[in-house]
């Protein structure tokens, strides 16, 4: 049986900039290379992606620009700013902090 996730409020933004500094990739890239990572358990849709890159590209911490996808389709491809790598560190610091804590609430007896 297959194993999927919902994501978590907020983990969105983590998982596109940890995506995004390993290099630049377009919207169904970035889907798929999260997908791959997790082992095939997070699901990333393009309803929830796109809006997420919008936000995440106003708040300065990707850039986008025009290019040709590895399919021949025109597509943007979204790269992380300095910024990001500033957010993507702070993120990641939280994102540990809270995945322990949690992890020690259910280990408890």
């Amino acid at each position: 049986m297959k194993a999927e996730a919902d994501l978590l409020q907020g983990t969105l933004n983590l998982l596109i900039l940890k995506t995004l500094a390993l290099g630049a990739l377009h919207g169904w890239g970035i889907s798929k290379r999260i997908r791959q990572m997790s082992e095939e358990v997070l699901q990333v849709n393009q309803g929830s992606l796109y809006p997420a890159l919008y936000r995440l590209e106003g708040q300065g911490w990707i850039d986008a620009e025009w290019g040709v996808s590895p399919e021949g389709r025109r597509a943007k491809f979204y790269s992380l700013t300095p910024a990001g790598r500033k957010e993507l560190a702070r993120e990641q610091a939280s994102w540990s902090l809270f995945s322990r804590a949690v992890d020690l609430v259910l280990q408890a007896t």
